[in-house]
């Protein structure tokens, strides 16, 4: 293998890394929101505020690890956007859970159509980004009935910012699976 090829393979490995690291964050913060959280406010306060947090930092290591801000623009942008949403969401939980789920909207919209741009960009180099780009996608969607539902009388349940950790678990673990999936073909087809 050339250097080139040896790059690109470290690279992919660390993107395989991130992806299954980002579904087992999401799987056990579903976890912890569908129980403590059902019982104890301080918890799902907690937790709201742990999942923008968490996806700032995730893209900034991501981000460092992939060639740095000049490279990465989208997920510079995220980094930005997930910190004012966790700021944005420790000021909304002191006013209502409607304000609470209304950022996430608006976070949901932002975060997923950085993502798509994150994932169309690395599709040159990687491939296996469809799903990536198709969370992206259905964030941006899922954002829109947040705002939507942020405005109704009676206040938002947490299930919602929950079914949407859990989709977003299986993107990141479909993405793993896919680029997993084209190593090991790599590996075969190299094989004599």
């Amino acid at each position: 293998m050339d250097h080139e090829e040896i790059t690109r393979a470290r690279e992919e490995r660390w993107l395989k890394h991130y992806y299954f690291v980002r579904t087992a964050f999401s799987a056990i913060w579903v976890v912890l929101a569908s129980s403590v959280g059902q019982h104890s406010p301080a918890g799902i306060a907690a937790l709201l505020v742990v999942y923008p947090a968490w996806d700032a930092l995730a893209n900034y290591n991501d981000m460092s690890r992939s060639g740095g801000m000049a490279e990465n623009r989208t997920q510079a942008i995220n980094v930005l956007v997930s910190v004012m949403t966790t700021v944005a969401v420790i000021v909304a939980l002191r006013v209502s859970m409607n304000w609470v789920l209304g950022v996430f909207g608006v976070w949901a919209i932002l975060s997923g159509l950085l993502q798509l741009g994150t994932a169309v960009h690395r599709w040159k180099r990687f491939g296996a980004q469809w799903a990536m780009i198709l969370s992206g996608g259905q964030s941006a969607l899922a954002g829109a009935f947040f705002i939507v539902q942020a405005r109704a009388p009676m206040p938002p349940a947490i299930a919602k910012v929950v079914v949407y950790a859990a989709v977003g678990a299986v993107y990141f673990l479909v993405s793993a699976l896919w680029l997993s999936a084209g190593q090991l073909r790599r590996k075969v087809a190299r094989t004599p």
